[in-house]
């Protein structure tokens, strides 16, 4: 008993959505990892909201 399958492909303007979110959380993580104050309009305070979970995802951070 084979069934044939056919497969469609999702339109790009249904994927945006995700696609947003992913390059949304990209930007976040590396915001978290590798900002040490030097882009931050805040000096020190993005750094410092973000210690703990630098320390949590193992990136160090001193």
């Amino acid at each position: 008993m084979n069934a044939t399958q056919t497969t469609t492909p999702v339109p790009l303007r249904d994927l945006a959505p995700a696609l947003l979110a992913a390059l949304a959380m990209l930007l976040l993580v590396h915001i978290v990892q590798f900002d040490q104050g030097a882009v931050s309009q805040t000096g020190t305070l993005l750094h410092e909201l973000v210690h703990d979970a630098r320390h949590l995802l193992g990136v160090p951070c001193h």
